[in-house]
């Protein structure tokens, strides 16, 4: 069973940053393409960033030029830099697949931004 272990997030203020990272137990993880994503309180969670095998990327528009999502096929981690936070960053982070077909989800990571 493939297992997704999100970590990395906290407390910061407006402009700060933040690493997270997501360790996948999972012997395909080179051959997947995978994303984050996030979910506030009383939202739906949605998709931030992916990360293609060959390692194109593509991002919300109210992330880019802010977050960086960056993978380690040698770790099985998936990384997600975020720089210049802001309140409506607020959320807890979650990582898996791309597409309809998703692992159980991990217990994710929150990300608290104050202002």
């Amino acid at each position: 069973q493939v297992q997704l272990a999100e970590s990395g997030g906290g407390l910061v203020q407006v402009g700060g940053s933040l690493r997270l990272s997501c360790l996948v137990s999972s012997r395909t993880f080179s051959v997947r393409s995978w994303a984050w994503y996030r979910q506030a309180p009383g939202n739906q969670r949605d998709m931030v960033a992916t990360i293609s095998t060959t390692g194109s990327t593509n991002y919300v528009d109210s992330v880019k030029g802010r977050f960086t999502i960056s993978r380690d096929s040698a770790k099985s981690t998936v990384y997600l830099q975020l720089n210049e936070l802001k309140p409506e960053d607020t959320a807890v982070y979650y990582c898996n697949l791309v597409g309809e077909f998703k692992y159980s989800w991990g217990q994710g990571t929150q990300v608290t931004v104050s202002s």
